[in-house]
């Protein structure tokens, strides 16, 4: 493939994703969106977030077998837990960091 070539694919890509996300910030405001979409559209954070979050912690590394002596895991439902009960952030981070440190210290 020539370099011409690889420009052009770099510059349709980009325009392309440039126009799909000024889309939505342009039409956003001007079009009345349906009440079920809204509720819907909020939970899209945190899908995300989960799914970024969860591979790295069942598969250490990017391996693609479960490990079961993993101290990441029961950190995560520890941090998990303390969000769910308190919503705070800055406390489920340090919980759930601290939690990760003692699993790793006493060999989990």
């Amino acid at each position: 493939m020539s370099d011409l070539t690889m420009w052009i694919i770099f510059l349709a890509v980009g325009l392309g994703t440039f126009a799909m996300r000024l889309s939505f910030v342009e039409l956003y405001g001007r079009l009345r969106i349906p009440p079920l979409l809204s509720r819907a559209l909020q939970y899209v954070p945190a899908s995300v977030l989960a799914a970024l979050v969860l591979p790295a912690v069942v598969y250490p590394g990017g391996h693609g077998d479960l490990a079961l002596n993993n101290p990441q895991i029961p950190a995560a439902i520890i941090a998990t837990l303390i969000a769910w009960w308190t919503r705070n952030t800055l406390l489920t981070l340090a919980v759930g960091m601290g939690a990760l440190w003692i699993f790793k210290m006493i060999g989990l």
